[in-house]
């Protein structure tokens, strides 16, 4: 019996080096990228693009952006299995990784999500203050609370509907 092909996946290599790739294409574009995720779902692999811009990202700017990114890729050749790109807007609920994000999005509600438990709690949402010294601050009512970047599994903005 033959033995299945398997791929051994380094997702922050391939997250890292798609985002020096597209990173340039976006800007010349007129975009921002957001996040870049490498992810599979079922048996399908995913990479994910996510850019922003004002004013707000639409079709045309998505579908240019993922032919160029395309082009290189497939120059580029990073990813040894198939898999599908997509380009989007991040949406209401922008995910905020790099400092100057969260210098950005300074007084927004914020939502945050810890790897482990924090006095019972994996979910936090409040105002962020701001990233300080790899610690990120919000505020909840009067009180303040700080989280350790390495503690952190996400963050992203919170939707208000």
């Amino acid at each position: 019996m033959a033995k299945k092909k398997t791929f051994s996946v380094d997702y922050n290599r391939i997250e890292q080096l798609i985002w020096q790739q597209a990173e340039p294409v976006t800007a010349e574009i007129g975009c921002e990228l957001v996040d870049v995720q490498y992810v599979k779902e079922g048996s399908a692999w995913y990479l994910r693009l996510f850019i922003d811009r004002e004013p707000p990202v639409d079709h045309d700017c998505c579908q240019a952006v993922s032919e160029r990114i395309s082009d290189i890729l497939d120059k580029v050749d990073p990813i040894e299995q198939s898999y599908y790109l997509e380009v989007s807007s991040p949406g209401l609920e922008r995910p905020l990784r790099r400092p100057e994000d969260f210098a950005r999005f300074a007084g927004s509600d914020v939502v945050i999500k810890l790897y482990a438990p924090l006095n019972g709690c994996k979910l936090y949402q409040g105002r962020l203050v701001g990233l300080e010294e790899g610690q990120i601050i919000i505020e909840q009512q009067e009180n303040r609370l700080v989280f350790s970047k390495e503690t952190v599994a996400a963050v992203h903005l919170a939707a208000d509907y």
